[in-house]
């Protein structure tokens, strides 16, 4: 399966739309895009994952590998995973790869585009919730992540 990967802009965040297959020959080309973007000067990047079909560990290792890069240089990185059941949701195989993992409470996870681009857009100071650790939110997203409130749990 090839994988295909789009870019649009809003605002201060780049948006990757990838879909396909994100496994051990197509991973390398997502590192290479997130680098590129940053490399740019673009330090806020949401992730849409809703059109990826298949997911293995070398892919979830981009990901994670992704979210380390942009806090290290002061950015956020968001994932959008459609929740469950929703129309929008083609492929809820990416979300239960990473709650498999143990690794979903890394990310910030919203359910489309411009819900990830609009929260936090504005302050364009919020860092993203807990480090690498696993200290702080479970799981971050929607109205007020990251300012202290509740966050929404996306299961």
């Amino acid at each position: 399966m090839e994988l295909e990967i789009d870019e649009d802009v809003h605002r201060s965040w780049t948006v990757l739309l990838i879909r396909g297959e994100l496994d051990l020959v197509t991973s390398p080309r997502v590192r290479r895009r997130v680098h590129e973007v940053v490399a740019r000067g673009r330090h806020d990047l949401v992730v849409d994952l809703s059109g990826v079909r298949f997911c293995d560990s070398s892919g979830v290792g981009v990901l994670i590998a992704s979210r380390r890069l942009l806090r290290s240089c002061g950015g956020r990185l968001r994932l959008i995973l459609p929740e469950p059941g929703t129309p929008d949701e083609a492929y809820p195989h990416v979300g239960r790869v990473l709650a498999a993992l143990g690794v979903r409470r890394l990310f910030e996870v919203y359910g489309d585009v411009p819900e990830a681009v609009a929260e936090g857009d504005a302050d364009g100071a919020e860092a993203g919730g807990e480090g690498l650790s696993g200290a702080g939110p479970a799981v971050t997203g929607g109205p007020g992540a990251g300012r202290g409130t509740v966050p929404r749990p996306r299961m």
